[in-house]
């Protein structure tokens, strides 16, 4: 599969299965190789939910904050958040949080109540706060989405402003990602992609909490509600693959780079850095990429990732969902893009 057999690939998906739309960008040394997009009414400014690729971005945001010193990777959690400190909590540190190695759950119990009653995101911290860790922090690797609501509201504590509008000063302003934003952002549900969802069976309040529900694209979660673009995205990996900079303005610092797409859990079963899947935890970057290859995928049918020793970038966005989605088909893309690379560099 060529690089052009890649792109045919995504087309056929959106033109004969139930994928209404996607973005895709290929990124090498400098060059776009690939940068399109498919769908009725979707441009290359349309902003795609992109579900989890917003946690390394969280995890850039604590990462400033780490930067500015308000905090540093190996405070305990309740230091800033003083109602987290009891049952072993109070050995949680903010590390822990960007590497999936705090104890807390993916998502809360009672998630889909908190949802289907528009609750506000204080309540899934205040949530976050009382439910039991799973295991001893720093001895297991288990993905949590709310290791990252924690890592968000110590952002929000620490700085005085929303996460949205502190990732809106610190991040995608210098880095010229003009059309991302957490949340709504004063938009409207018509200016943002919808995902390709269909009503739950039996469940006729299901349109007011789905992914496309004006209370969820709002709502922001710091784990999963940031509206992007393929080109936005390629930017913001662009930032680690160089020294954090995008078109001479600095954006995070070296050490930030280097800690957020270095190995944090050498000694578990899963690899992370600080907020970044490395390769080997997600199947879907392929089995062609280099080993330090780092990404992150979305529920909403998207993924994202770099190869450092090609200076290659991938970003597909979907509206499909994962879910729905056969498990190879991420993955088979992602090795046409690098055996495409790799071809055409001999």
């Amino acid at each position: 599969m060529g690089i052009e057999s890649v792109s045919e690939t995504v087309a056929a998906e959106v033109e004969s299965t139930d994928m209404t739309g996607a973005q895709l960008l290929v990124h090498a040394n400098e060059r776009r190789l690939l940068d399109e997009c498919w769908g009725e009414g979707i441009a290359h400014e349309s902003p795609f939910l992109i579900a989890s690729i917003t946690k390394p971005v969280t995890a850039a945001a604590v990462m400033k904050c780490v930067e500015a010193d308000y905090c540093s990777l190996d405070d305990p959690v309740t230091d800033h958040v003083a109602g987290f400190a009891s049952d072993g909590r109070e050995h949680v540190t903010i590390r822990h949080l960007l590497t999936h190695t705090s104890g807390l759950p993916d998502m809360l119990p009672d998630n889909e109540a908190l949802r289907r009653r528009n609750a506000p995101r204080a309540r899934f911290v205040e949530r976050t706060l009382e439910v039991p860790l799973q295991f001893e922090p720093g001895t297991d690797v288990s993905y949590q989405s709310m290791g990252i609501n924690l890592a968000a509201e110590i952002v929000e504590r620490r700085t005085g402003v929303t996460l949205a509008a502190y990732m809106e000063r610190e991040l995608f302003d210098p880095a010229g990602m003009d059309n991302t934003f957490l949340g709504l952002r004063g938009h409207k549900l018509g200016d943002v992609v919808p995902c390709d969802v269909d009503p739950a069976p039996g469940d006729p309040g299901f349109d007011r909490w789905d992914w496309n529900s004006q209370y969820w694209r709002e709502f922001g979660a710091p784990w999963g509600g940031l509206h992007s673009t393929a080109r936005d995205i390629a930017r913001f990996l662009g930032l680690f693959l160089g020294d954090g900079s995008v078109d001479g303005t600095r954006v995070l610092a070296q050490e930030t780079v280097r800690a957020m797409t270095s190995n944090q859990t050498p000694t578990l079963d899963e690899s992370w850095g600080l907020g970044w899947s490395l390769v080997g935890s997600r199947s879907y970057f392929g089995t062609a990429s280099s080993d330090r290859t780092f990404g992150h995928g979305g529920a909403t049918g998207t993924l994202a990732w770099a190869d450092p020793a090609r200076e290659l970038r991938f970003v597909l966005l979907t509206t499909r969902p994962l879910a729905a989605t056969e498990d190879d088909f991420f993955a088979s893309l992602s090795d046409a893009v690098v055996n495409t690379v790799d071809s055409s560099s001999h």
